[in-house]
């Protein structure tokens, strides 16, 4: 499998993952947390909002926009190059943004939501994959 065949895969654990927070969110009901209960404590918070627009919204446009890159990227069509290195800062401002939410879950909100770290896990993968890649071929 291809690394963007693998990132390609792990988006769409992303858009599953952030259209279930989405409907839960919207039919006023908490997510399973898989990590004690914190889930609530952190998805309700004032930081669960980037200028107005819920994480999740956002973590689904992240996640639909890496996996559209991808499916170009694998199937070849497009300015490869340009589609590569847009995907790539799509990830790695994923990856900063993923780190300061961890952050704000530490040290701020002191809570901890398994489905954010699951989110920032996911990306933390596809940087893994982008890296580990990147050194091969060099």
């Amino acid at each position: 499998m291809t690394p963007h065949a693998l990132i390609f895969t792990l988006s769409a654990i992303g858009i599953a993952e952030t259209v279930y927070l989405i409907l839960k969110r919207i039919a006023s009901e908490l997510p399973v947390c898989l990590l004690g209960e914190d889930c609530e404590i952190v998805l309700s918070s004032r930081y669960n909002k980037i200028f107005g627009v819920h994480n999740d919204i956002l973590g689904f446009g992240f996640y639909l926009a890496v996996s559209l890159l991808t499916s170009f990227l694998v199937i070849g069509a497009g300015p490869l190059e340009r589609l590569d290195l847009l995907m790539k800062i799509f990830i790695f401002s994923a990856a900063a943004s993923s780190l300061f939410l961890i952050y704000l879950q530490w040290r701020v909100i002191n809570a901890w939501c398994s489905w954010c770290l699951a989110s920032s896990l996911t990306i933390f993968i596809m940087v893994v994959i982008i890296l580990t890649n990147d050194l091969i071929i060099l």
